[in-house]
C-alpha cells in the first residue's frame, strides 16, 4: 500500500480503522456533514482544527481511504510509539528545523496518500488562531489538494465532569486547490488560503450545532 510510509503495516493499519469505526465511537453521538466531498483518490493534505487527542483517532475511521497524520514527536515513546509508526503514523517535532518527517510526508503524498495536519495554534478551543506553512508547504510540494476538516465536540471544558454519549460533529469541506505563487510570498498567500478556508469551515460547522440545538429542544418541547 504505497498511501503509507515505508515500515508501516497496511493489515495493522486497516485494523485500526476498523476499530475507530466501530469501537472508538461508541461512547459518542457523531453526526458527519460532508463526508462524500472528500476525495477517494489522490494526493490530500487534510487540515483539521484541533481539540483534544480524540479528534486523530476518529478522523481515521471516518475517512473513506487510509489517512497518515503527523503528530507531535512526545507520542512516539515506547510501545505507543512502535505503535503509531507500524499504522503510518509521522513524528514531528514542534519548533524544530526538521524536514525529515515532511519529505516522508511528501513522498506518501507523491504516491497518492492523504496526510493529515492539526496546525499549530488550533488547540483547546478548538479556534484557528494561526495556522503554520506546514499543511500549505506540503500541499504545494506534492501537488495536493487541501482538504479542510472541522470538529466540534470532542473537548470535554476544564472542570465539567464527563457527559453521557456526548454529541460530537464533524463537517468535511470542499477541497480546494492553493494559489500558485512562488518563494516565501507564495507560501505565505497559500497559508492565508488555508487558514481562512478552515475558519470559515468551523463557523459554519457552529452554525450547524445551533440549528441542530434549536431542532433539539423544539421537539422535546412538542
Amino acid at each position: 500500500m504505497s498511501e503509507l510510509p515505508e515500515g508501516a503495516s497496511p493489515r495493522l493499519h486497516r485494523l485500526c480503522r476498523w476499530i475507530s469505526r466501530r469501537v472508538v465511537r461508541l461512547p459518542f453521538r457523531v453526526r458527519v456533514h460532508g463526508a462524500e466531498r472528500v476525495p477517494h483518490r489522490g494526493p490530500v493534505v487534510l487540515v483539521a482544527n484541533h481539540s483534544s487527542l480524540l479528534d486523530g483517532p476518529l478522523l481515521l475511521g471516518m475517512l473513506p481511504r487510509p489517512a497518515v497524520f503527523l503528530i507531535k514527536q512526545e507520542m512516539f515513546r515506547g510501545a505507543l510509539g512502535w505503535f503509531l509508526r507500524r499504522i503510518g503514523q509521522i513524528g514531528v517535532r514542534r519548533g524544530e528545523a526538521d524536514r525529515t518527517p515532511l519529505l516522508t510526508a511528501v513522498r506518501v503524498l507523491k504516491a497518492g496518500g492523504l496526510v493529515g495536519v492539526f496546525p499549530e495554534g488550533t488547540r483547546g478551543s478548538g479556534d484557528v488562531e494561526n495556522a503554520q506553512h506546514g499543511a500549505a508547504w506540503l500541499a504545494r510540494a506534492a501537488g495536493a489538494q487541501v482538504l479542510p476538516v472541522a470538529l466540534r465536540g470532542t473537548h470535554r471544558p476544564e472542570g465539567q465532569g464527563r457527559r453521557l454519549l456526548p454529541r460530537i460533529d464533524v463537517l468535511f469541506g470542499e477541497p480546494i486547490a492553493l494559489p500558485a505563487g512562488k518563494g516565501r510570498t507564495g507560501l505565505v498567500a497559500a497559508t492565508d488560503a488555508v487558514r481562512t478556508e478552515l475558519v470559515e469551515l468551523i463557523a459554519e460547522l457552529d452554525r450547524l450545532v445551533a440549528d441542530h440545538r434549536e431542532d433539539d429542544v423544539r421537539g422535546k418541547r412538542a
